[in-house]
């Protein structure tokens, strides 16, 4: 392969050649990155120490590179990190020393952008990777809440509760990515802890904002609220790209509908403004980025409706108004914050619209027309769209959420937010022949397996004429099958059988 001589200027062929034959498509480009570091114009590498450590780590570096998805897009990413880190003498230290660490460093900065950039702007990050605990359990409920409350508490003010949420969830997102990038975490795993970190930043800013909200203009007499995760939240099966669905339902004494602070909002105004600044706290940028995208449209009334509703205008509407789709919807909704003793209401109205007898056929004649619609809409022939592609996630979404629509009158406890649950209830309940369930549930872990590595390495859709060999890799591991070629193939034939069960069950596409 040659030697590799990082020094010569110009570069020897035989360095240059060595970086084609491991994998770089630039070798050139390569090799002026790693002198670049030598010349650092500002930075940490300006300190002779520094540089001096990054020359002995580069060979290691590189090769280690090598092994990961695009080893000239890992380099890029390095020096991203490198150069952006205040002190990176630390830093340098602890890869030269944990060779392990180093090829997954390296395995993240060459085939998850997503994580690589996190790990750029929080290198420190990396000291939790050497505890020797790290890869053992995920942190609990109760572990996250406490270390959240810990941080929350040092804040200065409400600009700085929020950028230290985002400091505190990226760095949690970063330590679960990497651990489902190491394949340590299941992929059913990863979408509770995925959700539990969004629960906790949802809860403690949830009440930072009533407290701020309380401050500014009172309280309601006799307010109660809470928040409803719908979606990929709702079911607990969140990926690390993952936007929340959610919905604010509210409550308050009918004989006083105004805040009663120095700046008064009568109800409506007042549990509208709490949402918008909740929404606010979890998805406007701040100097430390972005939490998460939040989705307001499958709140009652969708685009068109207000951003709180009241707990009787929810009755009201998901009784004698809502379509199908909404009901389809609402199966995945879970309160995850509230006002002492309200989520046990909320949870009861949703409760009565999922378990209301309702026309089969109608019914089944609903989903199929929205899955038709949705084909329509998103296209359904990429294969590698995993949720839209005929045969995919949707489609087993849309066949647990039948069955709750159709049986839950009869067969309340097949009820779940939760997709994969849902189907065993009903297969428990008989209500799912043994075929079709057996099928449904293989693909969907098959698919949330997949669909976990592509949220963490991708933020654009996935080609793979054009993907990564390491990527192509990873979802091998991912699959549970020897190589890529194998994946796709297996992927061809489940979506096929997800078909086949989607209109024995639901109705002919």
């Amino acid at each position: 392969k040659g030697t590799l001589d990082l020094t010569s200027e110009p570069p020897k062929a035989t360095t240059l050649s060595a970086l084609k034959d491991i994998g770089f498509t630039d070798p050139a480009a390569a090799i002026a990155t790693v002198q670049a570091w030598q010349h650092p114009k500002s930075g940490g590498l300006r300190a002779r120490d520094a540089r001096d450590r990054v020359a002995e780590l580069a060979p290691a570096l590189l090769d280690a590179l090598s092994r990961s998805g695009d080893a000239d897009l890992g380099l890029r990413a390095f020096d991203r990190l490198l150069t952006r880190h205040s002190q990176p003498i630390e830093l340098l230290a602890i890869l030269r020393s944990h060779p392990d660490l180093l090829e997954l460093i390296s395995q993240i900065l060459g085939s998850a952008p997503r994580l690589a950039d996190l790990l750029g702007r929080r290198a420190h990050v990396l000291d939790a990777l050497l505890e020797p605990a790290f890869f053992g359990e995920l942190p609990s409920d109760a572990d996250l809440a406490a270390r959240l409350g810990e941080t929350l508490s040092m804040a200065a003010d409400a600009e700085d509760v929020l950028d230290r949420a985002r400091i505190f969830g990226q760095e949690q997102l970063f330590l679960t990515g990497v651990r489902v990038l190491a394949g340590t975490v299941s992929a059913e795993a990863a979408g509770q802890a995925f959700a539990r970190l969004a629960e906790q930043l949802i809860k403690a800013l949830y009440q930072a904002v009533t407290g701020w909200i309380v401050a500014a203009h009172g309280a309601v007499p006799g307010m109660r609220t809470a928040v409803i995760a719908m979606g990929k939240l709702g079911g607990r099966e969140m990926t690390a790209g993952s936007d929340l669905d959610l919905i604010l339902l509210y409550d308050h004494d009918p004989n006083e509908n105004a805040s009663d602070g120095p700046r008064p909002l009568t109800g409506s105004h007042y549990f509208s403004r709490m949402t918008q600044r909740l929404i606010s706290a979890l998805s406007a940028p701040t100097s430390e980025g972005v939490l998460f995208d939040v989705d307001l449209r499958l709140r009652p009334s969708g685009r068109s409706g207000p951003v709180a509703t009241h707990i009787d205008g929810f009755r009201a509407y998901q009784t004698k108004e809502a379509w199908t789709w909404e009901h389809m919807a609402l199966t995945r909704a879970r309160v995850i914050a509230a006002t002492p003793g309200f989520e046990t209401e909320v949870s009861e109205a949703i409760r009565r619209v999922l378990t209301a007898k309702r026309p089969a056929k109608a019914t089944l004649a609903d989903i199929v027309d929205m899955r038709r619609a949705i084909a329509e809409d998103k296209g359904d022939e990429d294969r590698w769209d995993l949720k839209y592609v005929r045969g995919g996630l949707i489609d087993i979404e849309f066949v647990a959420q039948a069955l709750q629509l159709v049986h839950g009158a009869r067969h309340p406890d097949i009820l779940d937010t939760n997709t994969i649950r849902v189907l065993d209830k009903a297969a428990a309940a008989g209500l799912l022949k043994p075929s079709d369930g057996d099928a449904l549930r293989s693909a969907c872990r098959f698919y949330q397996r997949l669909t976990q590595i592509l949220r963490l390495c991708l933020v654009d859709v996935f080609d793979p004429k054009t993907a990564a060999p390491g990527l192509k890799r990873l979802l091998a591991r991912a699959g549970e099958l020897p190589d890529f070629a194998t994946v796709d193939a297996h992927l061809a034939e489940v979506q096929k059988q997800v078909r086949k069960a989607f209109e024995s069950i639901v109705g002919p596409l």
